[in-house]
């Protein structure tokens, strides 16, 4: 899906098993918005596109206690996805974790992130500092944009964290150049595994109610990123 594509509502079957099966498949965590609880993870454990009908995997999270609930998730890191259910959330005989749902009417595709990002270069000082219920962190900067930050932790620093969390005054240093202050809002948690550091969490935000002129500083600082590592790029490609 390009990233200049308008958000527009999906009701073909066949695109909305398309979209599940492709959740299925990458084990992509699904966000779910039941009453006013915290958020809840699951997944897709498996599509049948010819009911058509699939299973909710919630495994380690607690089923929705209210019939209705809407569903978040990101396909593919390019685009999200988004529809409600009405069910009584009942599992399969044997398989407490796992519920059966009919496919849903329509999906809202929301296009991906338009700002332009920049990956943080390996060995600069790219970090987010912030409070959290008493504690202290500093976890660093995977990206930035002039629309938001992406940081990374292990399992056990995300204590507190979800999607929709409000993080204020986080000091933000990107690199040597520049220290911000901002409020951030988390807009996802997906859980990832790399070979050095094993299991890690991707946290997601976005600025909450910046200035002008912060966001002017953002775009000049997020513009020389991009021709910095366009020319590392080429030098690399001699």
């Amino acid at each position: 899906i390009p990233g200049n594509t308008a958000p527009h509502q999906m009701s073909d079957p066949f695109d909305i098993g398309e979209a599940l099966t492709t959740l299925a498949q990458s084990g992509d965590p699904v966000t779910v918005y039941a009453g006013i609880r915290d958020p809840i993870l699951a997944r897709i454990d498996s599509v049948d596109p010819d009911l058509p009908h699939f299973v909710l995997d919630f495994t380690d999270s607690e089923l929705p206690d209210t019939q209705h609930a809407t569903f978040v998730a990101s396909i593919g890191g390019n685009a999200k996805l988004q529809f409600e259910l009405e069910s009584d959330w009942k599992t399969l005989p044997e398989q407490r974790h796992l519920v059966p749902a009919s496919f849903p009417e329509h999906c809202l595709v929301l296009n991906r992130r338009s700002a332009r990002r920049v990956e943080t270069p390996i060995g600069g000082n790219y970090t987010a500092s912030f409070g959290l219920s008493g504690k202290q962190y500093e976890l660093p900067l995977y990206d930035f944009s002039q629309g938001g930050v992406g940081m990374r932790a292990a399992p056990e620093q995300c204590f507190g964290l979800h999607v929709g969390k409000k993080l204020i005054g986080v000091r933000l240093e990107l690199g040597q150049a520049l220290v911000v202050v901002a409020d951030l809002e988390v807009r996802l948690m997906r859980p990832f595994r790399t070979f050095l550091l094993g299991e890690q969490v991707q946290i997601g935000c976005r600025f909450v109610n910046i200035s002008m002129q912060l966001q002017q500083t953002l775009e000049r600082f997020v513009t020389a990123g991009q021709s910095e590592r366009r020319a590392a790029q080429r030098q690399a490609g001699r």
